[in-house]
């Protein structure tokens, strides 16, 4: 089945249901991109003019979609694959059987992504995380104990007693329910005036300085804490995201990104892949059939060396075999670290305090490793005790989590073995593919005994260590406390009225620039962000019908500590 919308109204409440809308800043980016009249319009004289990518993740891909339609040229640079780091991998001689190495499971809250997912015709299914609906079975192991559960009412009291320690922390610390409401009504007053009591007080303290420190769980035991990390409870664990700034971790409960998660059949690679492919109707300028592939004679420009301004003004991008052109608006969608580490970008570009924002930006460390095998086996029942042969299985061990997932009986399936975080991830780095599934397998064989993951096995396993890839370093930004500052020079600099000439003309998007990384939801909303400030640098606006987010900013700006 496809996903479902998720501003469709819920049926018995007539509410809107949780949507990624802020909280930093609540703009209706799914409403906007959906309106008829479209996201703006250019002078005639712009039409057919050369706008710059750097990035063919999914943040450039959105972008130079919709700079496309409403008629512009958008020329994407990129230095590996289409997708960034939504990355489908095919085993070998399997037909759509992948394996996800970056993001797997979007929250239907991202309702920008989603848009895009149903206007190419994807389809998706629930994500099979720990005690999920679609989840046949979980096993926590933890201190060498194993846990069997189908729903979370068979957990022992200790673990209830710490889900419920989170929940009662989030009402008592950041009134949660309040702030949900506001959220799902699009209450803009209501939700930027609680959030905005909030980011001082928690932008410079750490999520394990909320779990500490928060009355449900000062009255429970360390343990109590540390099961909490181990496992978690929704997509899992949370101990790696503990020095994180708490601010983040709040957006992430607050809009339900941790909640509500599907995966994209056959691989959501195909969504960025998507659109560079589609051939949109009603486009301004070209003609019918039009497509960026088309545009780009079947494929994007090679990667960038160096960024910089020429002596008329433009910016000036030299490719990895020394060609250089120039434009009038450049969009840079690349992890930030590029900046100064493969992309030479003049220092002039960007204000001092946004190099250093960028500079700080800390990106999070992931592993995973995953293997293909004859058939979902794990269905089986164990003859002694009736349970499902294997589940999916939450650990304090090196594999941490392991999912399974189910493509149908008649065809393989698929196991991620591990996907580990920061210490953990790190572990895995210096090693081959077939040692970590070696050490895979016998960590999981303390927890199943009796289960010969091995001898299912089929192809050759798949893995990745995004740290290591040299057009990422990192699987994603996680904001460490006291960041806030930073995160907010990067997400407003769309907004380039006020700049000086040398530093206009060239945009900033993707997940580590938003309010929300990891998630793609943050891709998308800063991409359009871009749009609407290329649209505008090249003289053109919105209609008065649908503004964009840069004709609401003043309204709608996100709170502005003091330096």
């Amino acid at each position: 089945m496809t996903a479902p919308h998720s501003t469709k109204l819920t049926e018995s409440t007539g509410a809107r249901p949780i949507t990624v809308f802020g909280p930093d800043f609540p703009f209706p980016y799914d409403d906007w991109i959906k309106h008829p009249r479209g996201l703006g319009r250019l002078p005639g004289e712009r039409l057919g003019s050369e706008v710059a990518i750097i990035g063919a993740g999914m943040a450039g891909m959105v972008a130079a979609y919709e700079l496309m339609k409403l008629g512009l040229r958008p020329v994407i640079y990129e230095a590996g694959r289409i997708g960034g780091r939504l990355r489908s991998q095919a085993f070998e001689g399997a037909s759509g059987i992948i394996a996800e190495l970056g993001g797997m499971r979007f929250p239907v809250s991202g309702t920008g992504f989603y848009h895009y997912v149903d206007h190419l015709g994807l389809a998706s299914k629930p994500f099979p995380n720990p005690l999920s609906p679609v989840t046949p079975s979980t096993v926590i192991d933890l201190e060498g104990q194993t846990y069997y559960a189908e729903n979370q009412s068979d957990l022992p009291p200790l673990f209830q007693e710490v889900a419920e320690a989170w929940r009662e922390a989030l009402e008592e610390t950041a009134s949660f329910t309040a702030i949900q409401k506001a959220t799902g009504a699009r209450d803009v007053q209501a939700l930027k005036a609680m959030w905005n009591r909030l980011i001082p007080i928690w932008d410079d303290r750490s999520f394990y300085d909320f779990v500490a420190t928060a009355p449900a769980f000062a009255r429970r035991s360390f343990h109590h804490r540390e099961v909490f990390g181990q496992v978690g409870f929704g997509t899992g664990g949370w101990d790696s995201d503990y020095p994180n700034s708490m601010l983040e971790v709040l957006r992430v409960v607050i809009t339900n990104c941790d909640e509500d998660q599907r995966y994209i059949e056959e691989g959501v690679e195909q969504v960025p892949r998507g659109l560079w492919k589609h051939k949109p109707g009603g486009m301004v300028h070209w003609p019918q059939g039009t497509s960026l592939e088309r545009l780009h004679s079947g494929a994007p420009r090679p990667g960038v060396t160096q960024i910089a301004r020429s002596s008329a003004g433009r910016i000036a991008i030299t490719d990895r075999w020394g060609v250089r052109a120039e434009y009038d608006a450049a969009l840079v969608a690349c992890q930030s670290w590029l900046l100064t580490t493969q992309l030479n970008a003049e220092e002039r570009l960007f204000s001092h305090k946004l190099w250093m924002a960028l500079d700080r930006t800390r990106y999070m460390q992931s592993a995973k490793t995953f293997v293909m095998v004859d058939r979902p086996f794990w269905k089986d029942k164990d003859p002694h005790t009736g349970r499902d042969l294997m589940s999916m299985t939450l650990t304090d061990r090196l594999t941490r989590g392991t999912y399974l997932f189910d493509n149908g009986n008649g065809r393989p399936g698929v196991i991620c073995l591990s996907y580990s975080w920061m210490s953990d991830a790190l572990k895995m780095l210096p090693l081959p593919v077939d040692k970590r599934v070696r050490l895979a397998l016998d960590a999981l064989k303390r927890i199943y005994p009796s289960v010969d993951i091995a001898s299912h096995i089929i192809g050759d396993p798949i893995t990745v260590s995004w740290e290591a890839d040299p057009n990422f370093l990192g699987a994603f930004k996680g904001a460490l406390p006291g960041h806030y500052r930073y995160n907010h020079r990067m997400y407003c600099q769309f907004m380039q009225g006020n700049m000086p000439p040398n530093e206009r003309g060239i945009f900033l998007a993707g997940d580590d620039v938003s309010w929300i990384p990891g998630w793609v939801e943050g891709a998308v909303q800063t991409a359009l962000n871009a749009v609407w400030g290329i649209v505008t640098h090249l003289g053109g606006e919105t209609h008065a019908a649908n503004r964009g987010p840069g004709d609401r900013f003043e309204e709608l700006k996100p709170l502005a500590l003091a330096d």
